[in-house]
């Protein structure tokens, strides 16, 4: 393992989905699990979206809604929907992406897509009221 890949990709994928959600997705290490965990956070969060010079944050999460939405991967989809925010987009912004996976990868993929972004948000607005 690369370790100072692997610490990058947790700082990132701790500020882009925050530090509640990371714990939870870690707060179990066995040795089934823990190989995953290291390639998520060594490649796709230290690798991958630690190359900030190529895409910024806000990009990449433009395209991981897009790409989660039509894979309908509706648990990474609310993640991904509170990391979008954390990047600085805008539910307008959210909306149009979901409204384009409509007409790119179907009706039905942009349906499910805005029952579950529209779970995350109210989830998030909850969060913010206590």
């Amino acid at each position: 393992m690369d370790k100072e890949l692997f610490d990058k990709g947790m700082q990132i994928r701790r500020e882009v989905l925050g530090d509640a959600y990371v714990d939870k997705a870690t707060a179990n290490p066995n040795p089934f699990n823990d190989p995953l965990q290291e390639l998520v956070a060594t490649y796709c969060w230290g690798w991958t979206w630690g190359r900030e010079e190529e895409l910024s944050r806000r990009d990449r999460s433009l395209i991981n809604l897009a790409m989660i939405a039509v894979l309908g991967r509706k648990h990474e989809l609310k993640v991904h929907t509170r990391g979008a925010l954390n990047n600085g987009l805008s539910r307008e912004e959210i909306r149009e992406v979901l409204l384009q996976v409509g007409i790119y990868g179907g009706i039905p993929a942009a349906v499910d897509s805005f029952r579950i972004v529209n779970e995350a948000l109210a989830e998030i607005d909850a969060e913010e009221a206590e």
